[in-house]
């Protein structure tokens, strides 16, 4: 079974994650930018049970474009985004995939906002990828 460990700048927060991914995605839309502060989000998720949490965090909770609440965990110390949750997706942990500081992690298989929010020079070239909005 892969064992992938997934953590913040300072070390002090990380996500300990067993087994495969449930998605692996990008996502265009605003708040996803801001709050990765660059052209996408590049996201996997896993089920909650393949998940241990360590150390110490920090919460910021928002309402997200389609009416969901987003709840995003990070560290107190140096800041770094580390999980988050969205209510609409009981049982899933997603993790920012540069997190994990892995240049082999598997490619995204869907792209969210692909078409209405994408900035025009990013190309995802990952095969197969489904497309939304």
């Amino acid at each position: 079974m892969v064992t992938r460990r997934a953590q913040c700048l300072c070390g002090q927060l990380s996500a300990v994650c067993s087994g495969e991914p449930v998605r692996i995605s990008v996502c265009h839309c605003l708040d996803c930018k801001r709050r990765t502060g660059s052209a996408f989000s590049y996201n996997v998720r896993f089920a909650e049970g393949d998940v241990s949490i360590e150390g110490r965090e920090a919460h910021f909770t928002r309402t997200g474009d389609q009416g969901g609440r987003v709840a995003y965990s990070f560290c107190p110390d140096c800041g770094a985004s580390v999980h988050y949750r969205i209510d609409t997706q009981p049982g899933v942990i997603a993790i920012p995939v540069g997190a994990f500081a892995d240049p082999s992690f598997p490619p995204p298989f869907q792209s969210f906002y692909h078409d209405s929010r994408r900035c025009e020079w990013v190309e995802i070239k990952a095969e197969p990828l489904a497309t939304f909005g």
